[in-house]
């Protein structure tokens, strides 16, 4: 399951005509690797439509107005997006499919069609748009874990995610995956009117619409799909929703953060499969450790998903701070990945507050720690291992991350003010 993950096609649907519309749409419905972002019943206003989204593969339906259709597929062809055009028609008449075709479709697709024929042709067409044959998916979906509760996993997820969120290249969701004790909401000050009970109720539904309506999207850029209010609630979220709506999300979204809860449930195994990066946070102490070791072996024997573990050392730097780091290396035999400098007093402020630290505190250590950190994950070629990252972080680094946000700059927020 966890391969068809980058090979979702992102996927429009042009047609006058509702019943082929509708036809299409029961074939998909049920298929992890097609999502539909987006759906006009207009040619003329197709262009304008499909320039919300990301579609990489658009279907036109060409019954309606031949003329018009053919003409909209020259059109999609030639977009300075890449669109890859798919016609489909009711009838397989000759010259229509060479206009279509020499119009610049990629496939004719002739109604009806069985759901597995129709993903078939949708991924050999796609394959068209890259050499890797991902469908310009370029998603990362990153999991916060915590090696023990209470030690600001849901901190680092939360900032992590308000960061990434900052850069308007890129498009980012935090999933609040503890259930039953889920705070992200609360760390964001965030009044939500749907949960991701929501989105498990309506699933068989879903679509780009559908899940924009059902996530919040705070000023900062963030999206943020929160835990069910209600505890009876959490069982409708079962581990096929949960493959469906990081699917969905991860086909909508350049950067999906995953707070995980500290369970280790069948929902979180789900979501670890998922993710191409898992931040471990644990602190420099002997329990946590241990629990370090216990996580890394579970991971190990569920599909070696140790290896996309790094671990990342909180409230570094702490007076009281039992174990070094490379006794603490030693202990896990595993390297540190990254040090989060240890701010109690600044992180109780802007936790109460609901103001990630980006916003309120963009000079502090520890947000430029966090802000190299988000550098670092989304650097395919970056340095790996970096546990003296906080105290060398470059000046090009920041300059980046902090031309983003000059008010806040301007404000000259810092640890102490």
């Amino acid at each position: 399951m966890t391969g068809a993950m980058n090979s979702v096609i992102r996927l429009a649907l042009v047609d006058p005509d509702a019943d082929v519309r509708y036809e299409l749409k029961t074939a998909l419905s049920n298929l992890d690797s097609v999502w539909l972002e987006a759906e006009c019943d207009s040619y003329a206003k197709a262009a304008e439509r499909l320039s919300e989204g990301r579609p990489g593969v658009v279907i036109v339906g060409v019954d309606r107005d031949p003329e018009e259709a053919v003409k909209l597929i020259r059109s999609l062809s030639k977009h300075e997006a890449g669109y890859t055009v798919c016609a489909v028609s009711r009838v397989a008449e000759g010259q229509l499919i060479l206009r279509a075709m020499r119009a610049g479709a990629k496939e004719f697709i002739t109604l009806p069609v069985i759901g597995d024929d129709l993903v078939a042709s949708l991924h050999a067409i796609s394959g068209m748009e890259n050499k890797d044959g991902e469908c310009g998916n370029r998603c990362k979906t990153i999991s916060v874990a915590g090696a023990t509760g209470g030690i600001g996993s849901t901190s680092i997820a939360v900032n992590l995610a308000s960061i990434l969120a900052h850069d308007p290249g890129k498009s980012v969701v935090l999933v609040d995956l503890d259930l039953t004790l889920g705070d992200a909401d609360v760390f964001l000050d965030v009044m939500h009117d749907h949960t991701l009970v929501d989105l498990a109720a309506n699933i068989s539904r879903l679509d780009f619409d559908l899940l924009r309506r059902s996530l919040t999207k705070l000023d900062s850029g963030l999206y943020l799909l929160p835990r069910p209010v209600e505890l009876a609630d959490v069982s409708l979220v079962t581990v096929d929703v949960l493959r469906r709506v990081l699917g969905l999300l991860k086909a909508s979204f350049s950067h999906v953060i995953l707070d995980l809860s500290k369970g280790y449930n069948a929902l979180d195994v789900a979501a670890l499969e998922y993710s191409d990066a898992v931040l471990l946070v644990t602190q420099l102490n002997l329990p946590c450790l241990r629990n370090v070791v216990r996580l890394m072996k579970s991971f190990r024997e569920l599909g070696r998903l140790d290896e996309k573990v790094r671990i990342v050392v909180n409230r570094s730097g702490l007076e009281d701070e039992p174990i070094r780091l490379k006794k603490a290396e030693e202990i896990i035999r595993r390297e540190i990945f990254w040090r989060v400098p240890n701010d109690y007093r600044l992180m109780v402020e802007v936790s109460n507050n609901g103001v990630p630290l980006i916003q309120q505190a963009p000079r502090a250590e520890i947000t430029q720690s966090l802000a190299a950190m988000a550098d670092a994950l989304c650097d395919e070629d970056g340095d790996k291992s970096n546990p003296e990252a906080v105290t060398a972080v470059s000046a090009s680094q920041l300059s980046k991350w902090f031309s983003l946000w000059p008010s806040a700059l301007s404000r000259r927020s810092s640890p102490t003010k």
